[in-house]
Formats: structure tokens, C-alpha cells, sequence
């Protein structure tokens, strides 16, 4: 196939010689003409003129999470048997925690094979060819090298397809360098370098500590997500909101030790500001996002106030599976401040002139406000703990966790279409990031949330049936 023919198809950009020229690009890529010159001339040529180049058809839309493989360490460790080996009181893990495992990783693995396994079986999966991605992002703070990343690692599943040309980098901040990585990807597809291929996010990471009381909130997991435009899970545009400081509440200062430095206390106390800033931003951005387009329909947020109601599910970064309760709570306290009217005017007037920022460490409040919301919290954020609850924390891959958990708790995918979803990614140091994802039935797509929810629970089938 030349370029001259090629050129030829799409020169009057009518949508029968699209299609002829998308044919000759999958027969490229499949196989039956290799010349990778051809193959990395039909891509940017035929994706860049007509999404980006002439005005034919939009930009790319409803960008978001295509596919997924998940990766589940063979080895655990149950908590209640950490709890009699530490001598501790029975239960501090299993309830005062919410843990029930931990995965562990054995002495031949380490975090480059979890990312080379889960992001093989994602092409293998999905039969995306190596040519065809033109993105790979990783999120990590398992470093084995202070200079070579992951990502170049993982460039050997490309290499050998003759494609080199694939951008992307490794994103570190502690917990946040998954979602960096996602918003990364979404950026390039949305933007003009967009050449019309795939876009890949690895996370993954081996979370390990001392002996002592951070140890059971130890870990590991790894999951590659294939991203691109029509997706079944889509990354609402118009709305998020972001917070960042420094401090040090969790870092690794000692680059021979696997071990981090942790405050504990310091750390809630930073995770909880950040919750309560990102949803007082989040909010207040989604209404005045609502009134800006409420003519044009540019939002996909349509709801004029946001508050727990507005979403089918809360989720949350899960070091462990309490502080997802707490975090649930502590929402639900500033809905109560802010009167929302899904909830009782009598349960709201004692609160309205609280300031929350005064209220972090009041525990008699924290306990009252988790059984005031228990009913939330068990239809809205519950579903979503089932990995984090019997593979530890995973650290930057744990809230999409809790995302597939959450997916693969309803029946059917019809009973998801339609549905926000609400997201809080936290890394220490700090970086925090709250936005939403929806849910819905694509058209004309290889990728469906039925094979999304499939490919998720054979993850959950090995979790509960292939581990020793």
C-alpha cells in the first residue's frame, strides 16, 4: 500500500473513502504488509486529518478507560495471622483496619515483572498490537533505579513490533503518580499531537513497612488501562479539582531501604484537608461549570448542586479499608454544613455554622458522623472495597481498585449506564485530585463494559481462588 494511494482515499474527506483508508489501516497493522514506515504514516495521516486536521469530524470525545488487566500477587499474608504473630489484640487489623489479606510479592518478582506481566496480558487480552499504542504512561513510587524509569523497561514489549515512537514517562508522587499518569494520557489524546492511536497507563507498586503499626497496611498490585475516545468509563470533562502542599507526612528519604518514613497522625490529618479541599473546590467548580453551559451543553456534569446524591458511588485512595469509611463521613459532614437537601433539616441545623477546618481531630464527631452515614456508605463506597480489603494497599493503583470493585458489584451493565461515579486520588508529599467518571453503553466499539466487567472479574476469580 503507498502513501500516494493512501492519500488519495481521504483527500476529499467523505466518509466511504474514510472508511476504505481505516481498512488499509488495519491491514497494515495485522500483519499482512509489516513495512513500519507505512504503519506510522497511516496513523498520523489518517487520524490527525480528519480528527484534528480539517474540521470533518470533532475532536476525540468521551475519553476515558477502554480496557484493563488486573495483576494479583499469588502470595498473602492473612491479617489475623499478623495479628497473633505481632501480639496484638485480636481484631486491630481485621476490624479496627477493615483488612482481611495482604498481598505479597515473592523473591522473583519485582515492580518491572508485575508491569511487564499485567501490561502483556492487556494486549494479549484485547488483541491491540504493539503499533497501535502511541502513549505509555507509568505510576509508580517503587523505584528501582533513580534515573531509569519503568516505562523504558516496559518499551521492550514495543521494541521487538518495530514501534518506537510512543510517548510518556514515569509519574512519582508517592499514591498520585497513577492518576498523573491517567490525566497525562487523557491530555495527549484530547490535545493537537493526538496521532489517533491508543494510549496505555501502567500503575503498580509493592508496598512494604517496618515492623510496627504500618505494617499491615502493607501491599501490592499492578494494572495496565487502555485509554482512548468512546470508552465505556469516561473522565468527565469540565470538572476537577486539584490540591497541592508540601509536607512531610510520608516520604522515602533513604535510598537503600524499601522502608518509608512515616507520620501517621501527620498523614490523616493531611489526607482529610485535602478531601475536604478538593470537594469544597469540586463542587463549587461544578456549579458554576452548570450555570456557565446550561445553554451550550458543553459540561457533562449537569447537576447544579453536587453533593453525595449526585453519584452512584464514592470512592477513594485506600491505604486501609477504615480510613474509606472515615473519608465517606467526613463528605458527609460538609454536605450536612452546606444543608444539602437530601438530608433531614433537622439533622442539619446543629451543623450549619460548624467551621469544618476545626474539626479534624474531634473523634466523638468522627464516630457520630460514620454512624450517621453508615447507609451511605454502604450503598455508595462499600462496593467498591472488596480488592483493597483482601490485597492491602497498593498505593497508586489502589482507588482503581476500588473503581473495578465497584464495577463488577452491579448484576449488569445496564445498571450502570448512566452512573457518575466519584474519584479521590492522594499521594503524600502532597497531591491530591478529586473528578468523576460516568458510565455508559458505547456504539460502534470493539470495547464494552461487559468486557470490561469480565476482564475484572477474572481478576476477582483469581483473587479468591488461585492465591496460597
Amino acid at each position: 500500500m503507498s502513501h500516494r494511494y493512501l492519500s488519495k482515499l481521504v483527500s476529499n474527506n467523505q466518509p466511504a473513502n474514510m472508511k476504505q483508508a481505516f481498512h488499509c489501516l488495519l491491514f497494515v497493522i495485522e500483519g499482512q504488509n509489516t513495512n513500519k514506515f507505512d504503519v506510522i504514516f497511516c496513523i498520523h495521516f489518517c487520524f490527525r486529518k480528519v480528527m484534528n486536521g480539517t474540521g470533518y469530524l470533532h475532536r476525540p470525545s468521551s475519553v476515558g478507560i477502554l480496557a484493563c488487566e488486573l495483576y494479583i500477587p499469588s502470595l498473602y499474608v492473612d491479617q489475623s495471622a499478623l495479628e497473633t504473630y505481632d501480639n496484638v489484640s485480636k481484631g486491630k487489623y481485621t476490624i479496627g483496619l477493615g483488612q482481611q489479606r495482604m498481598s505479597i510479592c515473592s523473591d522473583h518478582e519485582d515492580i518491572c515483572s508485575l508491569c511487564l506481566t499485567v501490561l502483556s496480558r492487556l494486549l494479549d487480552e484485547t488483541g491491540v498490537h504493539p503499533q497501535q499504542i502511541g502513549r505509555l504512561d507509568v505510576g509508580t513510587e517503587t523505584l528501582i533505579d533513580k534515573a531509569k524509569s519503568i516505562k523504558t523497561v516496559l518499551m521492550q514489549l514495543f521494541v521487538d513490533h518495530n514501534n518506537t515512537a510512543v510517548e510518556g514517562a514515569d509519574n512519582i508522587n508517592a499514591c498520585y503518580g497513577g492518576t498523573a499518569a491517567i490525566f497525562n494520557a487523557i491530555h495527549w489524546i484530547e490535545s493537537s499531537f493526538w496521532d489517533g492511536r491508543y494510549a496505555v497507563v501502567v500503575m503498580g507498586d509493592i508496598a512494604v513497612y517496618a515492623k510496627g503499626n504500618a505494617r499491615p497496611t502493607g501491599g501490592a498490585g499492578a494494572c495496565a488501562l487502555l485509554i482512548g475516545p468512546n470508552a465505556p468509563v469516561v473522565f468527565e470533562s469540565g470538572c476537577r479539582a486539584t490540591h497541592m502542599a508540601h509536607v512531610y507526612d510520608f516520604y522515602k528519604p533513604n535510598l537503600n531501604s524499601l522502608y518509608p518514613v512515616v507520620d501517621g497522625h501527620l498523614s490523616v490529618q493531611c489526607f482529610t484537608s485535602a478531601l475536604d479541599t478538593c470537594y469544597t473546590q469540586f463542587c463549587t467548580k461544578s456549579q458554576m461549570n452548570h450555570e456557565s453551559h446550561t445553554h451550550t451543553h458543553t459540561s457533562t456534569l449537569t447537576s447544579r448542586e453536587v453533593n453525595l446524591s449526585t453519584f452512584a458511588a464514592v470512592l477513594f485512595h485506600t491505604p486501609y479499608v477504615r480510613l474509606a469509611q472515615k473519608s465517606l463521613a467526613r463528605l458527609y459532614l460538609n454536605d450536612l454544613i452546606r444543608a444539602c437537601p437530601y438530608i433531614a433539616n433537622a439533622t442539619t441545623e446543629k451543623y450549619k455554622n460548624l467551621d469544618i477546618r476545626t474539626l479534624v481531630n474531634d473523634k466523638d464527631l468522627e464516630r457520630d458522623l460514620i454512624e450517621q452515614s453508615k447507609e451511605l456508605f454502604e450503598q455508595k463506597t462499600l462496593p467498591g472495597l472488596y480488592f483493597s480489603q483482601n490485597m492491602g494497599n497498593m498505593y497508586t493503583p489502589s482507588l482503581y481498585y476500588s473503581l473495578f470493585a465497584f464495577l463488577i458489584s452491579q448484576p449488569t451493565e445496564e445498571q450502570l449506564y448512566g452512573r457518575r461515579i466519584l474519584l479521590f486520588s492522594y499521594g503524600s508529599g502532597l497531591a491530591s485530585s478529586m473528578y468523576s467518571v460516568v458510565c455508559r453503553k458505547v456504539h460502534e466499539c470493539r470495547f464494552t463494559l461487559a468486557q470490561l466487567q469480565r476482564s475484572i472479574q477474572r481478576a476477582r476469580n483469581r483473587l479468591d481462588n488461585e492465591r496460597t
